[in-house]
C-alpha cells in the first residue's frame, strides 16, 4: 500500500508541475509558435554567447533571444508543407547541429469570389508580362534578410476592424482555383488609416496590376510585411518608418471587390497566417 501511494504522490506531483513548465517557455514561444502549413516553428537553440546562424531549407532564419534568456529560431513554414518532421540546421561555436520539429495538420476552408474585371482571372498576354515583372519585384523584397531588427514580433493590427477572409482559404475567383489567400483581410471603410505594425524600412511603393497600390515594409531578419488594395500612398520607398505611423490609406485598388485591406506577413520569404502575431489564430 505504501508503494501504491508514493506512486500516486509523484503522479500528482508531476501534473501539478505541469502548468509551471508550460510557463517555462519564453514570451515570443507562446506568442508564435503555431507549427503547422502556413504557421510558425519556435524552436529553442539553448544559451550562447552570441546569436547561432540557423536555416531552413537553405534561407536564412529569424534568430532572438526569448525572455527567458535562451535563444531561439523563429521560422515560417509554407503552406504547402507536410505534416511530419522538419529540421533547421544550427551553426555555433560548439558545431553545426541538426534541429528537428514537427509539423502538425490544418484545414482550410474554400472561398468564391465573383469578379465583375474578367482580366483579373484571365489576364490578357501583355498583362500576364506585366504581372510577372511585378512578381519578380516582390519575391525580391520577401527574400531581403537584414541583421538588424525587428523591433518586435507581437504585432500591432494595422487596421481597427472586423478580420474578414482569413488567411489559407482556397480561393476559386468566377469558378476558377487560383492560389490560395496568402494574408489576411480586414473588412474597413475606404480611407481607413493604415499603421505600421513595427518600425521598418519601406522596400515597396507600387501600383500592381493584382495588387493595386501596395506598400512593403522590411522589419529586420527575413518579417516582411505588405499591405495592398490602398487608395494613398503616405511613405516613399526607403523611407523608415515606426511602429504605429500612417503609411497609407485603405481602398479597393486591384483585384478587390470593395474597399479593404489585405495584409500579408513573410517570414524566410514563407508567407505565413499574419493571425498568429496579432493573437487572433484559429487551430
Amino acid at each position: 500500500m505504501k508503494k501504491y501511494r508514493c506512486l500516486f504522490n509523484f503522479a500528482l506531483a508531476a501534473a501539478l508541475a505541469l502548468p509551471a513548465l508550460a510557463q517555462a517557455q519564453g514570451y515570443i514561444a507562446r506568442l508564435l509558435n503555431k507549427p503547422v502549413p502556413g504557421g510558425v516553428a519556435v524552436v529553442p537553440l539553448g544559451v550562447h554567447d552570441g546569436a547561432p546562424r540557423v536555416t531552413y531549407q537553405d534561407k536564412p532564419v529569424m534568430v532572438l533571444r526569448d525572455s527567458d534568456g535562451q535563444w531561439i529560431a523563429v521560422a515560417g513554414i509554407d503552406l504547402k508543407t507536410a505534416q511530419g518532421r522538419q529540421s533547421l540546421r544550427m551553426e555555433a561555436p560548439g558545431g553545426v547541429r541538426k534541429l528537428d520539429f514537427n509539423v502538425k495538420s490544418k484545414a482550410y476552408k474554400a472561398q468564391h469570389i465573383k469578379l465583375k474585371n474578367k482580366e483579373h482571372v484571365n489576364p490578357d498576354p501583355e498583362q500576364v508580362r506585366r504581372f510577372e515583372r511585378e512578381y519578380k519585384e516582390q519575391m525580391a523584397a520577401y527574400s531581403s534578410f537584414r541583421n538588424a531588427g525587428p523591433s518586435n514580433v507581437a504585432l500591432d493590427k494595422p487596421v481597427d476592424g472586423r478580420l474578414s477572409s482569413p488567411f489559407g482559404l482556397r480561393r476559386f475567383f468566377n469558378g476558377e482555383e487560383r492560389n490560395a489567400h496568402s494574408g489576411l483581410d480586414f473588412a474597413v471603410p475606404a480611407g481607413t488609416p493604415v499603421k505600421a505594425p513595427a518600425d521598418g524600412v519601406v522596400t515597396i511603393v507600387a501600383d500592381y496590376f493584382f495588387n493595386g497600390k501596395t506598400v512593403f515594409i522590411d522589419h529586420g531578419q527575413g518579417l516582411v510585411t505588405m499591405y495592398c488594395h490602398l487608395s494613398e500612398f503616405l511613405v516613399r520607398k526607403g523611407q523608415e518608418v515606426k511602429r504605429g505611423q500612417v503609411i497609407a490609406k485603405v481602398g479597393a485598388t486591384g483585384r478587390a471587390t470593395g474597399p479593404h485591406l489585405h495584409w500579408n506577413v513573410s517570414l524566410n520569404n514563407t508567407r505565413v497566417d499574419p493571425a498568429i502575431f496579432i493573437n487572433a489564430f484559429q487551430p
